[in-house]
């Protein structure tokens, strides 16, 4: 019997990613994949209107408010998109028995650890994306029993736009960079994390709840962009600098403790051998 998956956000890089891996998916999972003018999840008459004529056994939601500096201008338009649309979103979910699959953030601690954050470890975002992130964790779990939360990090993907797109394409135009050190965390590959949600969805699993998704391993965003400049023989073009100023505040530490979801899956992803291979995609 198929299992029908409906993806929200699917022009972001983590959907575009999903398009692509639906191609080599088992027959039996069939993929209904829609932008935000296929469906406004912030509209909660056409989210109740679509899924009244359609029958999905889960929802993966890639739909998101991503840009953490302008959050901070505008964090009605975060709130809207990060917290309101994913209330609405689970409760159209709890009564279509759909499971939902939706994706997290470290931003929702502060970085004041110095060790591997685990999914009991207190939250505590410092930036309006982070907040809004966590408000619409907190809503989930209030209205469903079936869901995941997958929190993860620093997220790269040949498509779309992000921080080893940018980087690989100024190197390419052979542009000298200062990337800050002050960050600490874990790139993860889009192509990774939705592997591991296709492994939830193809075993069925029913250990439902809150999962740390990364890469193994942590660096800081300037050791990000060496291993882009390694793969690409540029290294002389990357210098490191202490900060930059911005609006939000952005945790020093947030790498996370991926053991939960190593063990379910029995595997791990090294994010220097995964930038590599995004890298090796683009060029």
């Amino acid at each position: 019997m198929a299992t029908k998956i409906l993806v929200t956000g699917a022009t972001g890089q983590l959907g575009q990613t999903f398009q692509e891996k639906s191609k080599a998916t088992p027959d039996h999972l069939e993929f209904v994949f829609v932008s935000r003018a296929d469906l406004d999840i912030t509209n909660s008459e056409a989210i109740n209107a679509f899924f009244s004529t359609h029958d999905f056994d889960y929802c993966i939601n890639c739909a998101a408010y991503t840009n953490v500096e302008l959050a901070e201008s505008e964090p009605d338009q975060a709130y809207k998109i990060n917290a309101e649309a994913v209330k609405s979103l689970a409760e159209v979910c709890e009564i279509h028995n759909t499971i939902l699959v939706h994706i997290s953030t470290d931003y929702v601690f502060d970085g004041s650890k110095t060790s591997p954050y685990n999914e009991t470890d207190q939250t505590n975002p410092l930036n309006a994306y982070g907040a809004s992130k966590l408000k619409g964790e907190q809503y989930i779990a209030e209205l469903l029993s079936n869901y995941f939360i997958i929190r993860t990090s620093w997220l790269y993907s040949p498509y779309g736009k992000n921080f080893a797109k940018t980087i690989a394409s100024k190197l390419q135009n052979n542009e000298p960079l200062k990337i800050v050190t002050s960050e600490t965390g874990t790139p993860t590959s889009c192509a990774d994390l939705a592997e591991f949600i296709l492994f939830l969805i193809t075993n069925k699993t029913e250990d439902f709840g809150l999962y740390h998704f990364s890469a193994s391993g942590e660096t800081t965003w300037y050791g990000f962009a060496q291993q882009i400049a390694k793969k690409l023989n540029k290294t002389e073009l990357v210098s490191p600098v202490d900060s930059f100023p911005v609006k939000a505040k952005r945790p020093r530490y947030s790498v996370m403790d991926n053991q939960k979801a190593n063990n379910l899956m029995q595997k791990s992803f090294d994010w220097r051998n995964s930038v590599d291979a995004v890298i090796d995609q683009l060029y």
